[in-house]
């Protein structure tokens, strides 16, 4: 990774956070956005987008970060209000929350992207920021993993749609069961109206569990 971190702590002083969100694709759940800080000295050539690693990676990425970091938080934002603001502004809304979390206040806020949001710190987006950043990508890292564990606990709760391996993506498995059990009250409805459209169902014409 060609860690751009480095362009902004030029002055010695300078309090560098990234934030990054997991789960703008699926079907179901939230989305899930964290953001971390970082010491200047900091490094580990295994951190990288999560969506690039393994699990088992990530899991040990994860306690990594926590470990080492000066503060990192996490914001999840629910279906129901994903689909009230859209799942844009809901990332961006995610993000947003988590760095006013933030223990220690940064100066300056790398977002994973081209879109900002309004902060007491200067924001700057980065387009693929979660491949070119280790700050974000360590939030990318941090939000992937609570994500995935929430979306797990889920599961048990309506097995029917195999959240414990799709977490909530539009695989054929997870579609197939929407469509033949109907959706649940943690699918995002504004997701769901091009699948049953496809399949020549009424765009709300399944069952909330």
């Amino acid at each position: 990774m060609n860690n751009i971190d480095k362009k902004y702590l030029v002055n010695s002083k300078t309090i560098l956070a990234g934030t990054d969100e997991a789960g703008r694709g699926p079907l179901a759940g939230p989305v899930v956005a964290a953001a971390v800080i970082l010491p200047k000295d900091f490094y580990d050539d295994r951190i990288n987008d999560s969506k690039k690693l393994s699990e088992s990676l990530r899991e040990e990425l994860f306690e990594v970060i926590k470990r080492s970091c000066i503060s990192y938080s996490y914001t999840v934002i629910k279906n129901k209000k994903i689909d009230e603001i859209n799942i844009l502004n809901a990332s961006l809304l995610a993000m947003k929350r988590s760095v006013e979390k933030l223990k220690v206040k940064p100066d300056i806020v790398l977002v994973d992207g081209n879109k900002t949001f309004k902060s007491k710190a200067e924001v700057i987006p980065v387009i693929k920021g979660d491949s070119k950043s280790l700050s974000i990508a360590s939030a990318s890292i941090i939000a992937k993993v609570i994500r995935d564990r929430l979306m797990i606990k889920l599961a048990s709760k309506h097995p029917e749609y195999g959240w414990e391996s799709n977490k909530g993506y539009p695989t054929k498995y997870h579609i197939n069961a929407i469509l033949n059990s109907g959706a649940c009250n943690l699918h995002r409805k504004t997701f769901l109206k091009k699948i049953f459209e496809k399949n020549s169902q009424p765009s709300f014409d399944f069952d909330i569990k």
